[in-house]
């Protein structure tokens, strides 16, 4: 954790869906049960590298979110494409509400990844309603599509829990602000002593 202590747990599982529950409770953030055990398996699954990264010649590496894209427009039947909106979904999922200060080293931003992982699950939501099956799972999708910005405010939550501060988190927060208008970065900003300007934002919709 970020003061160093070593948390002994008995599962991945149980670790996540523990932090989980309590970052959603304090962002005010209400999941149903099934969309939560969605997130949960998913942050579980992507703590190993193998199912994080793909497995190149060069060694794991990390498809850009618009290669992801192609390859699920350019899909050959309707399972290749729902599987590849799901890994772009889940991909951007995590890295966006896990993985945050990766961004000051890339030319893409968090905004990007927002927009990609909230549309990916939005046309898979459409895409599996259509029979009595897949309904259950479209419901997960679509409040995945729906919450996915509030969804990346309780992983940062999660991910800034379990590593020291840095000096950089200040300016990350804000340029997060700027681009997404998380409230909960404009209520650490504002616990840090920055209050947030309005006329500063940038306004952004999916």
């Amino acid at each position: 954790m970020a003061d160093g202590t070593v948390l002994r747990v008995a599962s991945l599982e149980e670790f996540f869906r523990d932090e989980l529950q309590g970052a959603a409770e304090k962002q005010h953030l209400a999941l149903a049960g099934h969309t939560e055990h969605y997130v949960v398996n998913m942050l579980a699954t992507f703590s190993r590298a193998d199912a994080f990264f793909e497995p190149t010649p060069s060694g794991p590496r990390l498809k850009p979110l618009a290669l992801m894209l192609a390859e699920a427009v350019g899909a050959r039947t309707l399972a290749e494409r729902q599987h590849a909106l799901q890994r772009l979904g889940d991909v951007s999922l995590f890295i966006a509400g896990f993985l945050p200060q990766s961004f000051a080293r890339k030319l893409v931003d968090i905004d990007y990844h927002i927009a990609m992982g909230g549309r990916a699950y939005s046309s898979l939501a459409d895409s599996t309603r259509g029979s009595a099956r897949g309904r259950g799972i479209a419901a997960v999708f679509g409040e995945l599509a729906a919450k996915f910005r509030e969804l990346v405010d309780a992983l940062n939550e999660i991910a800034e829990a379990a590593r020291p501060p840095t000096h950089d988190d200040l300016l990350r927060l804000y340029e997060m602000w700027i681009k997404t208008g998380s409230p909960r970065a404009a209520g650490r900003l504002r616990a840090l002593g920055v209050e947030p300007a309005a006329t500063s934002r940038v306004r952004w919709s999916h």
